[in-house]
């Protein structure tokens, strides 16, 4: 993935990453609260060894690498039971030398006669003693009884505390300040990860990048989705001025780019699976396309589950099926919508044999006569993964414009919906993304600006469907 890849997750997933990073915080805070506090209290001894007054050099040398020797093996002693019981008898603990042994720790400075003690315990004052009384009793129990020489001599070895254990003032543990940046960065971390991991396991389409990764087919437009489209699936018509009304508009504009070294304008609408918005984005693009001066036929072409004649509120039992089985002529099934120079064919009852009625040579005649009489030929086709008729239709027209519903259709989805055309050595012409959210990183920008009449302005106004051209195209048809 690039680098705008990760913003856009980011972008997307921003949510998610705060409240992680504030559940992190949160997390950290609590176990600091809930932590008892540890307070540290430290000691240091030197250890020497006694010479005579008219020592030498050599003897002063010897006297200091014995040291150095000793106190490595000191460090060992310091928490061992023969100190630690008398610490514990001295300060009256209700305690084990075992239980005791891991509060203390001991180092050595290396090349040092130094010995470092640490006391570690909830309550600072007794922290402070029981280092005091580590060191005394070490102390006196290695110059008195491990280090001193039989009879009556005196040892050898000396051992002062050269920093005695004050009362520490602040808590070694926990430390807030750290803990609250440790979980900061822990819950940073998780939702980054988090965010990440749904991106790539997520197949669904949800931009035009998600599209590039399947077919190199362009994108001609984005309907932003629409909690009210099936109360006015007609939103050209019924809020002209909306941005989801102006994104038809956009796409209608793009669609004179389609196909622009001739061959018919005669196109199929369909996609990878039911629900979406195909039937609400062809009729709604049929509408846009009339409001600029443009004939245009519009055709359900879909024979299973017909919905174009609800959608316009026409009558339905009459239309495509008639007239491809010899049972009525096309000019008297095509039904005039609008103001504007909009015909429609309905689908008629629903037949057997849907895609072999689609693929007839009488389909063929019926589109050469309404390509022939109309600018623009639109028909809505049901989706390609679950019949063949759109695949058949697009063999027929100038090409399948697909829809694909954003946060629905599947990546896979799709790429079997454009293998579904290759086999029929067809290809989609472009893609069109309905249901985009209206904010966010997967928003489209259609809708911001209104085209106008962009191609009224770029092709001839001809004049509208007539009761005559009605009758030629009959005689045509005959």
């Amino acid at each position: 993935m690039e680098l705008k890849d990760y913003v856009r997750i980011f972008h997307k997933s921003w949510i998610l990453i705060v409240a992680c990073v504030l559940f992190g915080i949160a997390a950290s805070a609590a176990i600091s609260i809930a932590t008892t506090p540890k307070y540290v209290a430290s000691t240091q001894l030197y250890v020497s060894v006694k010479a005579a007054a008219d020592a030498g050099s050599g003897e002063l040398v010897q006297g200091t690498s014995f040291a150095r020797q000793a106190v490595a093996s000191y460090v060992d002693v310091v928490n061992s039971a023969i100190v630690l019981d008398e610490v514990i008898a001295e300060l009256g603990l209700d305690m084990t030398a075992a239980q005791l042994a891991p509060s203390i720790a001991s180092s050595s400075p290396l090349n040092t006669v130094l010995i470092d003690v640490s006391v570690t315990n909830s309550d600072p004052a007794l922290a402070a003693k029981i280092a005091n009384s580590v060191g005394s009793n070490f102390s006196r129990i290695v110059v008195d009884e491990l280090e001193k020489p039989d009879g009556e001599a005196v040892s050898p070895v000396k051992i002062e505390t050269i920093q005695p254990a004050q009362v520490p003032t602040k808590p070694a543990s926990p430390n807030v300040p750290l803990n609250i940046a440790l979980g900061l960065l822990v819950g940073l971390a998780i939702g980054i990860g988090i965010a990440v991991l749904r991106s790539v396991l997520d197949t669904r389409i949800h931009s035009l990048h998600d599209i590039e990764l399947v077919t190199d087919t362009p994108m001609l437009g984005g309907i932003n989705f629409d909690p009210d489209a099936k109360k006015r699936p007609l939103v050209v018509h019924a809020d002209p001025k909306s941005p989801r009304a102006e994104s038809f508009r956009s796409l209608r504009t793009n669609l004179q780019f389609v196909n622009i070294s001739g061959g018919p304008r005669s196109f199929v609408v369909t996609s990878s699976i039911p629900g979406e918005g195909k039937s609400t984005t062809t009729a709604n693009l049929a509408i846009a396309l009339a409001e600029t001066g443009v004939r245009v036929a519009l055709i359900d072409g879909d024979l299973r589950l017909p919905r174009l004649a609800h959608y316009m509120g026409l009558e339905g039992a009459v239309g495509l099926t008639d007239v491809l089985i010899g049972r009525a002529e096309l000019a008297d099934v095509l039904q005039s919508w609008g103001r504007d120079k909009l015909v429609v064919l309905p689908s008629g009852r629903v037949p057997p044999n849907p895609s072999e009625l689609l693929g007839s040579a009488a389909m063929s005649n019926l589109l050469d006569s309404l390509t022939a009489e109309f600018d623009v030929v639109l028909i809505d086709a049901p989706p390609l993964l679950l019949v063949t008729d759109a695949a058949v239709l697009s063999k027929l027209t100038g090409g399948a414009l697909l829809v694909v519903a954003s946060g629905r259709t599947k990546r896979n989805e799709l790429a079997s919906a454009v293998k579904a055309l290759q086999r029929v050595e067809s290809s989609p012409v472009g893609v069109i993304i309905t249901m985009l959210p209206t904010k966010g990183p997967d928003s489209y920008g259609y809708g911001q600006y209104s085209y106008g009449n962009i191609l009224a302005e770029s092709a001839d106004a001809p004049a509208p469907v007539s009761t005559r051209q009605l009758r030629r195209m009959r005689r045509r048809t005959a």
